[in-house]
């Protein structure tokens, strides 16, 4: 399959003609090829990503997984300055610099790094996770505008950020707040997420004192997600039962 799929160019265009290009590629909710599967044991947030010419691009920065299954949908890759071009054009107002990866793109997998199948032209060619417009203008907006265009301080419009993921998908981040969802007390944040034959088993996180150190939260205790938070439901006695996370040996 070529990236993006043939007569659609997510880089141009308005933002609902990106948006539906993004949809495109992910929407297709196809079973995980058994090979991948296996693979998805190694991933590791944070572990350098190669194209299949040999190019750096970045480092896997999010896990976007359904809101209801915990199936994993796609990746999204953090660029490096070099490869999207913030290295040689520093003023040039860039903001986007992660890509959203299909799994289908995915060659090879290990604790040190992710192969992709993709050239690095390809690369450069998916879409943007995030992508930005203006916000609608309301009355009362309007008005402080006029305001102050006349008082000669005008201020931009509003930017409403939208990330390219379907409505019932939720987004795993490194160092992603994780709180108790029974009292909204801070656990700890995000560490590591683990798969078994494709399936999230769980997610490390290194934990707020008292218990400090990282610890291993298994899927049954996850409880919901959005884009701010994972959220728990545990016990004060199921967070006393928990032991310190010792990492496989591989």
């Amino acid at each position: 399959m070529t990236f993006p799929p043939r007569g659609l160019d997510p880089s141009t265009g308005p933002l609902e003609h990106r948006l539906g290009v993004v949809q495109g590629i992910l929407r297709p909710r196809m079973s995980i090829p058994d090979d991948l599967r296996r693979r998805l044991a190694d991933f590791r947030l944070g572990a350098p990503v190669h194209t299949s010419d040999g190019r750096h691009i970045g480092s896997l920065h999010r896990l976007v997984v359904d809101r209801e299954s915990w199936e994993p949908r796609h990746l999204v890759v953090k660029e490096t300055a070099r490869f999207n071009g913030h290295l040689l054009a520093v003023a040039a107002g860039l903001v986007t610099e992660e890509l959203v990866v299909p799994l289908s793109a995915i060659d090879r997998v290990s604790r040190e790094r992710v192969d992709l199948s993709i050239t690095s032209a390809e690369a450069r060619r998916l879409p943007p996770y995030l992508s930005y417009s203006w916000a609608p203008l309301t009355r009362t907006g309007a008005v402080e505008e006029d305001l102050g265009i006349l008082l000669g301080a005008p201020s931009p419009p509003a930017e409403v950020e939208t990330a390219a993921k379907a409505d019932g998908d939720i987004e795993i981040r490194p160092d992603e707040n994780v709180m108790l969802g029974h009292d909204g007390r801070l656990l700890g944040h995000v560490r590591e997420v683990l798969f078994d034959d494709g399936e999230l088993t769980g997610v490390v996180v290194h934990a707020r004192p008292p218990i400090a150190g990282d610890v291993l939260i298994q899927l049954r205790f996850l409880e919901r997600s959005d884009d701010g938070a994972l959220f728990v439901r545990m016990t004060d006695e199921d967070l006393e039962r928990l032991q310190p996370f010792v990492p496989e040996e591989r």
